[in-house]
């Protein structure tokens, strides 16, 4: 039998319905033979419910935090009392939401009394949404029949103590992974863990960032050498653009793994940018599938992708962006001073985007955070700086970009009544990017749409679907 790690995010296991859905997945997958390792979100808007939580305590509102969390005590005990029906059965998983529950006020009550937030601290707050959903995940699996098996992902995927966004360490996770994890798939067990979460060396809660569940998926099928990575989410796979942007949107069936982390990175929200990483490595394939219509083929990621006869595969956006301009005459052309710049945003642990220069300025897109006017007043210190926000990027991933005439000139055609503000091509053969007022992305994504996926190639795209679609109902 061949292992199969498979990630469910939080909409699949939002509430008891969906739970249900995902236990019938994953016990189709053991009647196919598989043996799965599965990994589950946060029930679906908790870990943001808990990040408010934390800082109304945080600003003193203990009543409001305690709320919350017993908002939040109320829904996991209502799911699990709704998937598994048996009173004497359900009794120990209460308790248990009740002890983590318990446990979670208590921090609350201190936070309250302290008034000051640390990673550290809202890393350990928000760990407590998947270390509940897995415990309720594996009560229902065994309601179905799925003889699961809980773990908890703090003792196997191990980081350092870079809180919100730690780092793993890969050769530990490995070991771990070895050591507890394997032992029970050979028992035919299905192991059932937290994404997101993990701890540091000492034992202290840390987390991957936000969306770091796929990541915990992909760091669990490197390490296990898995025949295949689900990611199992509420949309049939990576589309060509977003559908609710253009509703003509079509289904990509496969785009290799180098075009896949170009749209994750730049704001394809279906998978995290991190999450190919660890496939990449290790040549295994990723699949991204939809938990509400299970029959669907989704996308697969490989490391060689059928060629496209379309200049492009996808569309990404990510807004709520920054350019930062910096003009310094007399200083651009001196020695280090792209390094003096590239050393402020690393001081402040802020990524570039993309970068831009003249003969007398740099210009750099960032995310809009509250740490820009202390990136501005350090930058200022070189040259003259202003920033400006509300802009969004725009990138379009395809096979071998640069080497196609004339595709620039038919990119910024189907857009010509939309203002550019940066370009970048060179950098990348697979990925064009440009950066627009934010206003004007939805306008910018249709038109490309558009221009671009008039004649998608079948081969690549489910045009099959895209002819339903369109078909009038009987």
């Amino acid at each position: 039998m061949s292992l199969v790690v498979m990630k469910f995010g939080g909409t699949s296991v939002e509430d008891p319905a969906a739970i249900s859905r995902t236990a019938a997945i994953v016990a189709g997958r053991v009647a196919m033979g598989k043996r799965p390792v599965v990994v589950v979100s946060a029930l679906s808007k908790v870990t943001d419910q808990l990040l408010r939580a934390a800082s109304s305590a945080a600003a003193g509102d203990r009543t409001g935090a305690l709320a919350i969390s017993s908002r939040l005590r109320a829904r996991h005990r209502d799911t699990a009392c709704a998937l598994v029906k048996d009173p004497k059965a359900s009794a120990p998983l209460i308790t248990l939401i009740d002890q983590k529950f318990d446990s979670l006020d208590e921090i609350l009550r201190g936070l309250a009394a302290i008034q000051e937030l640390t990673p550290r601290i809202s890393d350990l707050i928000v760990s407590y949404g998947e270390r509940i959903s897995s415990r309720i995940v594996v009560a229902a699996f065994c309601t179905h029949g799925i003889p699961a098996a809980h773990l908890d992902a703090r003792e196997i995927i191990v980081t350092d103590s870079q809180f919100q966004r730690a780092v793993p360490q890969d050769s530990i996770i490995e070991k771990r992974a070895a050591e507890k994890i394997r032992p029970l798939v050979d028992q035919g067990k299905v192991p059932v863990m937290g994404g997101f979460i993990a701890a540091n060396e000492e034992g202290i809660t840390t987390t991957l960032g936000r969306g770091g569940s796929d990541f915990t998926g992909a760091l669990i099928g490197g390490a296990m050498n898995a025949e295949a990575i689900e990611i199992w989410t509420d949309v049939d796979g990576i589309m060509t653009c977003d559908p609710r942007v253009c509703p003509d949107a079509l289904r990509v069936k496969a785009i290799s793994f180098e075009e896949a982390a170009e749209l994750a990175y730049f704001g394809a929200k279906v998978l995290h940018p991190a999450t190919i990483l660890p496939a990449v490595k290790k040549n295994i394939p990723v699949l991204v599938l939809n938990s509400r219509n299970p029959s669907n083929e989704g996308t697969r990621i490989v490391s060689l992708a059928p060629h496209c006869r379309s200049p492009f595969k996808s569309i990404a956006v990510k807004k709520k962006l920054s350019i930062i301009d910096v003009v310094a005459s007399r200083m651009l052309m001196s020695h280090g001073y792209l390094k003096e710049i590239f050393t402020i945003f690393d001081k402040h642990k802020c990524p570039v985007d993309m970068v831009s220069t003249s003969e007398v300025s740099v210009s750099l897109t960032v995310d809009s955070n509250d740490r820009l006017p202390a990136i501005a007043a350090d930058l200022s210190r070189l040259a003259d700086v202003k920033y400006e926000g509300k802009k969004a990027l725009i990138c379009m991933v395809g096979e071998d970009i640069r080497g196609q005439n004339g595709i620039a000139a038919q990119v910024f055609n189907a857009i010509r009544h939309i203002n550019v503000r940066m370009i970048s091509q060179g950098a990348s053969e697979i990925n064009m990017s440009f950066m627009i007022e934010e206003d004007d992305a939805d306008e910018a994504v249709r038109s490309l749409h558009a221009a671009f996926f008039k004649d998608p190639d079948p081969e690549v795209f489910d045009v099959e679907a895209q002819k339903l679609a369109a078909q009038p109902a009987r």
